[in-house]
């Protein structure tokens, strides 16, 4: 990528480069031509009939909010967290919320249901909110984590 007056280290490139924005629904992401389900979707309408879970959804976003600024993203069926990149996801469930971290590396711990693997900087990390003694400090641990991937903060070189 060339810029001023020399090409940034491709980390370094990748974390600053100006984000893409969809011509259809205007949604930015870091990655040109990211696939998407283009829509605009009714944050409300995703949690009809799910109070527990709005309720559960409101806590997380104030913890979320502690990190800095993110944009919530309502989807069709879930809810994307985003700074230059996705780096959270919850669906509302009747009483709960089922989401996933993207986080730079695999941390093994039984609140993950799951972990996938999609890069070695992208590891998919599926977690269950059932109750707000869910949001922990552990929990706010990879919060924090998740929102540093969000800022691309993972892609920095060894000396960053």
């Amino acid at each position: 990528m060339k810029g001023g007056s020399e090409e940034l280290p491709e980390p370094e490139a990748a974390r600053t480069r100006p984000l893409w924005r969809c011509e259809q629904c205007g949604r930015a992401f870091a990655n040109r031509n990211q696939t998407h389900a283009c829509g605009r979707h009714d944050l409300d309408a995703l949690f009809e009939g799910r109070d527990e879970a709005r309720i559960l959804f409101d806590l997380l976003l104030d913890h979320v909010r502690r990190c800095g600024p993110v944009k919530v993203l309502p989807e069709k069926t879930r809810i994307a967290f985003q700074v230059r990149m996705s780096f959270m996801a919850v669906t509302p469930r009747k009483s709960s919320l089922a989401g996933h971290f993207v986080l730079a590396r695999r941390t093994e711990h039984p609140r993950f249901a799951r972990i996938e693997t999609i890069s070695a900087r992208n590891q998919v990390h599926h977690f269950k909110i059932e109750t707000p003694d869910d949001l922990d400090d552990q929990f706010d641990q990879w919060i924090a984590e998740a929102y540093a991937v969000g800022e691309q903060r993972h892609l920095r070189g060894r000396e960053g």
